[in-house]
């Protein structure tokens, strides 16, 4: 595991334990307001945002830090994830969920070198799990090694976000996938879904929008545990990169077959 791990992880639990869980369920209207539509962010966000960006700025002085909500306020801030080392956090993943009184949310930080990312942490506050890759290191989960499923069903299952697709992308989607996938629901929290993946739950999963809080942690995660996550055109994902959409896969061979099948409707 990273050498940072056991310090950010504290940052994350201590957050999760004084911020995240006093706010839920217990959040007011005013509490909750709209960035952009159908795009949540509540108090909660905020103040965890604030705490873990000052407790990471006291553990890494010479990094700099990048948060879903910064972005919010001033979206330049991406320009800083291309060049030295930067900690990239997302204080509650999921808000929607959150604000709705109900799981899944998660909380994730990503350390990126390079534009690279070179650890993630993926936190689910309800449960306490962690989980947590190196680059070249492994993926763990509440510390245990990790790693994909070898079998997959013969149809394998499928989460499609479809939520930031146009509706012509989203209905030719699922027309392309229904014959070869059980599409299933997708749970609204990458935190979550990245598991999954990992886990065996789902098998297969389809985003456009690829903002790195989002994404640069799970897709560390998936590839470490020996699952694949990249471009359709095969490229690596990389937190500065500005580009959409993003397969991720159980396995580099069910990441084939569906570029194959579906690629065409998205590749760039």
């Amino acid at each position: 595991m990273h050498p940072l791990y056991q310090p950010v992880l504290d940052i994350i639990e201590k957050a999760a334990r004084d911020i995240v869980m006093p706010y839920y369920q217990n959040l007011k209207s005013d509490q909750i307001d709209e960035k952009t539509p159908g795009d949540l962010v509540t108090v909660a966000d905020k103040l965890s945002e604030e705490y873990i960006a000052g407790a990471l700025s006291e553990l890494l002085p010479e990094t700099k830090i990048v948060g879903e909500e910064a972005f919010a306020a001033d979206e330049s801030v991406l320009d800083q994830l291309g060049d030295g080392q930067v900690c990239i956090i997302d204080p509650i993943d999921g808000t929607g969920n959150y604000a709705a009184g109900r799981g899944p949310f998660g909380i994730m930080i990503a350390l990126v070198e390079q534009n690279e990312t070179v650890a993630g942490w993926l936190y689910d506050p309800l449960t306490g799990r962690i989980c947590h890759a190196e680059k070249n290191g492994g993926a763990f989960i509440n510390g245990d090694r990790v790693t994909v499923p070898e079998d997959h069903p013969t149809k394998p299952v499928a989460a499609l976000a479809t939520g930031f697709m146009t509706p012509e992308e989203r209905d030719t989607l699922l027309a392309a996938a229904q014959p070869f996938y059980e599409i299933v629901d997708i749970p609204r929290c990458a935190a979550e879904q990245y598991p999954r993946l990992v886990q065996g739950t789902n098998h297969l999963s389809v985003f456009k929008r690829t903002l790195p809080w989002d994404h640069a942690s799970g897709v560390l995660f998936l590839n470490e545990a020996g699952g694949k996550c990249a471009r359709w055109d095969g490229s690596d994902y990389r937190p500065a990169d500005r580009r959409k959409g993003l397969l991720g896969a159980s396995s580099p061979k069910l990441w084939d077959e569906a570029a194959e099948r579906l690629g065409d409707i998205f590749k760039t």
